[in-house]
């Protein structure tokens, strides 16, 4: 259940739950509009949060790790 968390809501609250908010912000981030760099920024920040997914909970144990040798 943490993984679904880390991986699917995160973003998606990242994404359209905060984007009421983001919209109405009149801010420009290196020239920019905030809600364009916001949305790129969840780009990289949704990989993240799937690598975390993978790194602690589907990465497959490596042979020099195993316990059942």
């Amino acid at each position: 259940m943490l993984r679904v968390l880390i991986g699917i809501g995160i973003p998606y609250l990242g994404v359209l739950g905060l984007l009421p908010w983001v919209a109405s912000m009149d801010t420009f981030v290196l020239g920019v509009p905030f809600i364009y760099a916001w949305m790129f920024a969840w780009f990289v920040l949704t990989s993240l949060c799937l690598y975390v997914c993978w790194r602690f909970f589907d990465r497959p144990v490596d042979a020099g790790r195993r316990q059942d040798a």
